[in-house]
């Protein structure tokens, strides 16, 4: 997906503006198994994929809880450190090899000064973001784990062919036993 397409997919803003966007963006890539964001650090960037799945998770003394996988257009950001620069949360890795399109936190922020279509932008990428949150938050707290693998067959079934079982089970707060079981039952 070019970054054209992922910026009007987060919120369309005229052409002029686009291009200033663009102007901080480069590309990147980065091979299987590579650290993105480690947690406890101040993350000065965001990336948009254009190619690859990475995850987000925390690790515990016992293993690591994935929360979050991205794909195709989809943004990888660490919300603490782009809203109050502070350090985030999670670690994300990538799971494939990834393509990715990488933006400067700081140079986000001067163009949201310069530039109310972009400041718009960030507006609507933070909502959205924000929904993304509740939405996984709700799923967690009323629904069962045979629900949330149907909810994601259904949204994100490309993750089931391209994600390891460990990590699909850790998402959906399950072992992989329980993953074995529940995909028994579907078919």
């Amino acid at each position: 997906m070019s970054i054209d397409e992922i910026i009007n997919n987060i919120y369309p803003i005229p052409d002029s503006s686009r291009q200033s966007l663009k102007e901080h963006i480069t590309r990147v890539s980065y091979p299987k198994g590579s650290c993105l964001m480690e947690a406890d650090k101040i993350v000065p960037y965001i990336y948009f994929i254009k190619k690859g799945i990475v995850r987000a998770y925390a690790s515990t003394e016992e293993n690591d809880i994935t929360f979050w996988f991205g794909s195709e257009s989809e943004t990888v950001i660490s919300m603490k450190s782009y809203v109050e620069n502070k350090p985030g949360y999670e670690n994300i890795e990538s799971l494939e090899d990834c393509e990715l399109y990488k933006l400067e936190t700081a140079h986000l922020r001067e163009l949201f000064n310069q530039d109310i279509h972009i400041a718009n932008w960030g507006r609507r990428f933070a909502e959205k973001e924000l929904i993304k949150t509740e939405e996984l938050i709700i799923s967690r707290q009323f629904k069962t784990a045979l629900e949330r693998y149907k909810d994601l067959m259904r949204e994100k079934p490309h993750l089931l062919k391209r994600v390891q079982l460990g990590h699909i089970a850790s998402y959906l707060g399950i072992t992989q036993v329980s993953l074995s079981r529940i995909r028994a039952e579907i078919k």
